[in-house]
């Protein structure tokens, strides 16, 4: 993992929006990124994909380590089919 792993998570609004949507709580999020199975650039530069899972599901997250602040910023999660 990253040095910056270990920073806190900052949820955005449109995160929130797509757990709820969803039916992912933010516990299960946060429990998804203690350990993701796999983590990759994302397409978009600075971001990055977790692959994770829950509940028998696999998820990806995208996240952006944000250095000025120290905090991980989750933009999204989706389950994948």
């Amino acid at each position: 993992m990253p040095p910056w792993w270990s920073w806190d998570l900052e949820l955005t609004p449109h995160v929130e929006d797509r757990m709820e949507e969803r039916g992912l709580t933010e516990l299960e999020l946060r429990r998804m990124l203690v350990r993701p199975a796999d983590l990759q650039p994302d397409h978009f530069p600075g971001r990055w994909l977790a692959e994770c899972r829950v509940r028998g599901e696999t998820w990806h997250v995208v996240v952006e380590p944000d250095v000025d602040d120290e905090v991980i910023v989750v933009v999204t999660a989706y389950r994948i089919d």
